[in-house]
């Protein structure tokens, strides 16, 4: 008889864990994958470590996070600082004085803020009140930044023309009248030496831990098994999809082990024209070799994955809650019902149907397992 069973062995459950095992309890850890760490899984390819399921960085302004994550793993000093492509035309991100130069010709913050705000009054003789995305992204930046970095990638993004997407997914965009390519404000930044994996799995030392089982296939057995079940799958499926599925958009992932030491000189490219389907490269090898010339990895070669936005349906992999009205109302329903449920939590990004960066599940999770000890 176990104290907790935990489904799910991702970021969320192992914090769990650690923290159940570090107060006494017996845990038991189960995953349909085949292999530990969720979303952040490593795996080392080439001898590369190589992010299964997109690019993860820890960032985070909580010391409390911070310091939490470093306990498991040491951390290198990674600053994430992507490439936007629009044909031939290379960015940088987040939109800053290096990108305003690059699109033109400024040099200083008075003629970036004059040049925005010169096209975005232009968009204002038009556009009285935005009815859709591509109205408040004119309104916002103008029409150089909305189509050469802004259209296309949301379109691919959510599968839909921006001119059909609500105005309220962009309520602001952020723009740094600096010269600083680094993507994150957070005082804490970087990526474990060694890949997500090792941390999650000596999170989970103390735990027992079954991976390639599925909680459905045996739930009843599952539930005798443990006097509390945390329960980090989709709520929805849970409930057996009762009042009808939550909306989530997912990915698709082609990685491609290639023959050079360096694709592209950078960690993250994102793609912001529509006709291209993907929305960015990484190239994985510069999340540990960032700075300077590449290493020689094994055989020369260097892996990049290929990220494609997709449409979900049930049996897909959900990745983005779909935060807007209707599937917020749909999920209270589901929460009234998991409320109910006696010896059964939910939590992590799909058990609350929310979408947390990394640090906000640590402190979740954190947060969570103290109130049940």
């Amino acid at each position: 008889m176990y104290d907790y069973l935990i489904v799910g062995a991702g970021l969320y459950g192992a914090v769990f864990a650690a923290e159940a095992v570090r107060a006494g309890k017996k845990c038991l850890v189960i995953d349909k994958r085949n292999h530990t760490a969720g979303n952040i899984y490593t795996e080392k390819i080439n001898g590369i470590n190589v992010h299964k399921y997109g690019a993860h960085i820890f960032h985070t302004d909580s010391a409390e996070a911070w310091d939490y994550v470093n306990a498991y793993a040491e951390f290198n000093r990674y600053t994430n600082s992507p490439l936007a492509r629009y044909k031939n035309e290379l960015f940088n991100l987040p939109f800053n004085m290096n990108t305003f130069h690059q699109l033109w010709g400024v040099v200083t913050p008075e003629e970036a803020r004059s040049e925005i705000a010169r096209q975005t009054a232009e968009a204002a003789e038009k556009i009285k009140e935005p009815e859709n995305l591509e109205e408040q992204a004119l309104l916002l930046a103008g029409k150089d930044i909305y189509e050469k970095l802004v259209k296309g990638y949301t379109e691919k993004q959510w599968g839909r023309r921006a001119s059909e997407l609500p105005a309220f997914i962009i309520k602001r965009l952020p723009f740094r009248f600096i010269y600083d390519n680094n993507y994150f404000n957070d005082k804490y930044q970087g990526i474990p030496i060694g890949g997500y994996t090792a941390m999650i799995d000596k999170m989970l030392e103390g735990a027992d831990v079954r991976i390639g089982v599925d909680f459905f296939e045996n739930r009843e057995e599952f539930l005798r098994e443990a006097s509390r079940v945390i329960f980090t799958g989709s709520i929805d499926g849970y409930f057996d999809y009762r009042f009808g599925p939550l909306e989530y958009r997912s990915l698709r992932f082609e990685t491609e082990v290639m023959d050079t030491d360096s694709f592209q000189g950078n960690a993250v490219v994102n793609y912001t024209e529509y006709e291209i389907p993907y929305t960015r490269i990484i190239e994985h090898k510069f999340f540990e070799e960032f700075g300077s010339a590449p290493k020689k990895s094994e055989d020369g070669k260097t892996v990049v994955t290929r990220e494609y936005p997709a449409d979900w349906k049930k049996g897909d992999e959900p990745y983005y809650p779909v935060n807007d009205d209707k599937n917020n109302e749909l999920y209270a329903k589901y929460k009234d019902l998991a409320l109910k449920e006696e010896k059964v939590f939910f939590g992590g990004r799909l058990g609350k149907y929310k979408y947390y960066d990394m640090d906000d599940i640590v402190i979740d999770a954190l947060n969570d397992v103290r109130d049940m000890l």
